[in-house]
């Protein structure tokens, strides 16, 4: 995995109608906080889940959200690539807040 790409595994119990209210609610935080376009898709009924979509300059990339798990992977420019440590202890951190804490899954 490159230096510019950040790919975040988080496991939850939440089902899949919390976790969509999540996924909107961190899409709005990271919309009003970060100036970030966001784009939520839900998949077909009965479907594998629903995929956010994310970018401003310097990132982008895509949430997936199932019933039981998130997993966020994003590709950082040349300057965030600079700070991916930090972006990713605060995804992680917003993470934990919006499914209660599980243990972290992170590949940098």
């Amino acid at each position: 995995m490159s230096d510019s790409t950040l790919h975040i595994h988080r496991h939850h119990t939440l089902g899949l109608p919390a976790a969509r209210r999540a996924a909107r609610l961190w899409a709005d935080k990271a919309q009003a906080k970060f100036d970030m376009q966001c784009r939520y898709a839900e998949g077909p009924a009965g479907g594998e889940g629903d995929t956010l979509h994310f970018s401003r300059p310097g990132m982008e990339g895509t949430l997936q959200v199932t019933g039981e798990r998130f997993e966020l992977q994003a590709e950082l420019g040349f300057l965030f690539a600079a700070f991916k440590q930090r972006i990713a202890a605060e995804i992680e951190e917003q993470f934990d807040k919006l499914l209660g804490a599980q243990p972290a899954q992170r590949t940098i």
